[in-house]
């Protein structure tokens, strides 16, 4: 999976990152007996996660509509303990939150230890939108990459693995899901007109995730551009990444407190 994470210091042009690829890979029994198989290291893996207590683990989902942040959540962390696995979306910022500076409302969501923590959507939203509808000048939002690169620095210092995931899927793809959604009454309520606008605005989304990418994919906290317009090759990208990076923490579960070699249960 490291050919889908961006080196750092490297400038990323969308165009080169086909949202079609599945390296080779075909939806069937093979890619389905692989996905069981990492789903099941994915909950082993979280549950020493949580009974280690030491590390924490953010990872970050951005996306265009339709791009499946939610569908990518659903499906790699079904079988995970929601005691320790919590989702934090980030909606437009209330009055409150646009009184301090546009990390704070970030901040007091990130992991604990022994938690995992999904971002849908995230801080990344104060590089993005803010810049594609002109809600700040751009000499604010330019700086701001320098703000997160650091932020995320001190969260990888104090003990927080962080991987961050775009969803990245063609404007004909999100016709296609778009539509999907207009013809079955039941997904009427995820339909959004707004997301109409926000599609005319898709080559200046694309400059400004390619220039939040290039600027903000460090060690401490890589980007992982990832093919979604195969939904099960999404998953299992997202899935494999998170699996064997766990796995690379080298965890083990405490031992207990109590001396146990001599208890006896009547």
């Amino acid at each position: 999976m490291e050919k889908y994470r961006v080196k750092p210091g490297t400038k990323v042009h969308l165009d080169d990152w086909d949202p079609d690829d599945t390296d080779g890979n075909k939806k069937g029994d093979g890619v389905a007996k692989q996905a069981d198989k990492t789903e099941l290291a994915l909950d082993q893996l979280q549950e020493l996660l949580y009974a280690e207590h030491k590390h924490r683990i953010l990872i970050v989902l951005q996306a265009m509509d339709t791009a499946g942040k939610d569908g990518t959540i659903s499906h790699v962390f079904d079988t995970t303990n929601p005691q320790g696995v919590r989702v934090a979306s980030f909606k437009a910022p209330t009055a409150e939150e646009l009184d301090h500076d546009f990390l704070w409302r970030v901040h007091s969501q990130t992991p604990a230890r022994g938690e995992i923590v999904i971002f849908n959507r995230s801080h990344y939203e104060d590089v993005l939108i803010v810049r594609v509808h002109n809600l700040v000048p751009k000499p604010v939002w330019k700086k701001r990459y320098a703000i997160i690169n650091n932020f995320e620095r001190a969260l990888a210092d104090e003990g927080t693995t962080i991987m961050k995931f775009f969803l990245h899927i063609t404007k004909d793809e999100q016709k296609k899901r778009l539509q999907a959604r207009l013809d079955d009454p039941s997904k009427h309520w995820k339909f959004n007109v707004g997301d109409l606008a926000e599609r005319k605005l898709w080559p200046d989304y694309m400059q400004a995730y390619e220039d939040a990418l290039s600027e903000t994919s460090t060690p401490w906290a890589p980007w992982y551009i990832v093919p979604s317009n195969k939904k099960w090759y999404r998953n299992l990208v997202v899935a494999t990444t998170l699996a064997k990076t766990l796995k690379g923490l080298h965890m083990q579960y405490p031992e207990s407190a109590d001396d146990l070699s001599k208890v006896v249960i009547d």
